[in-house]
């Protein structure tokens, strides 16, 4: 049984499919939660809805692409909790987009969220980080792979398995460092893809989309105890299409 009683995460992305499966499996499993996204909005509502009491999760704005919110988010959680165990890096963009037709504009938002964004949060986190904590960056196996008109977001997960990596060696042995590479999860950002290449699902060996409950499950277990000699590692979530394509 994971155990995160006493542990607060820091977590990015966190209005998102994946972000909000993680929160809801680490309350459940007794943490404390500083939840950011840039839906402020929608983030707030939903940490209403995980914890009406507002005692156990801190619902911010930020922008991922902005140092000075991932300083600012940092500063608010150790002001309210005191401690940081594990930070996870939820936030992201994803559009189509050929290499040929891409605008410099495209190329740097997409770096800008999804790299960049994960080096801000990261850097920002590493003072505060507790004894015995964790960062999971969600990276993708599009990371791995490369991915058809979706460049911009390859490069960048790409980027975020090797940062991961390099903090890995970095913060050892205080910190651990691991990346989860989902493939396709049931949600808005996949549902346009399936529609194009439907048959994605049968060269899945597991022959159906993924859940963000079972990433999240993964994310947990790379935060806790359970995984204390994992570090530097990749976890793929994709039902096995990373193997069998």
């Amino acid at each position: 049984m994971i155990n995160l009683s006493g542990k607060v995460l820091l977590l990015t992305g966190a209005n998102g499919a994946i972000g909000r499966a993680v929160a809801r499996l680490f309350q459940r499993y007794g943490a404390r939660c500083t939840l950011t996204d840039l839906d402020s909005e929608g983030t707030a509502a939903f940490a209403r809805e995980l914890d009406p009491g507002e005692d156990r999760v801190l619902a911010l704005r930020q922008d991922a692409a902005q140092a000075e919110d991932a300083g600012r988010v940092v500063e608010a959680t150790m002001a309210r909790f005191g401690r940081i165990d594990a930070v996870v890096t939820a936030a992201g963009v994803y559009r189509d987009r050929l290499v040929s037709e891409m605008s410099e504009a495209e190329w740097r938002q997409s770096i800008a969220i999804n790299l960049d964004g994960v080096f801000h949060i990261c850097r920002a986190a590493i003072p505060h980080l507790a004894d015995n904590s964790a960062i999971v960056n969600i990276a993708s196996m599009a990371g791995h792979r490369g991915s058809y008109a979706h460049a911009h977001y390859a490069a960048a997960k790409g980027g975020v398995l090797s940062l991961s990596r390099s903090l890995a060696l970095e913060l050892a042995p205080r910190t651990r460092v691991n990346c989860v590479s989902p493939g396709l999860i049931e949600g808005p950002m996949v549902q346009p893809l399936i529609a194009k290449k439907p048959e994605l699902i049968s060269n899945t060996p597991m022959r159906r989309l993924g859940t963000a409950e079972e990433v999240a499950g993964v994310v947990a277990f790379l935060c806790s105890d359970l995984a204390r000699f994992v570090t530097g590692e990749s976890i793929h979530v994709n039902g096995g299409l990373h193997i069998a394509s």
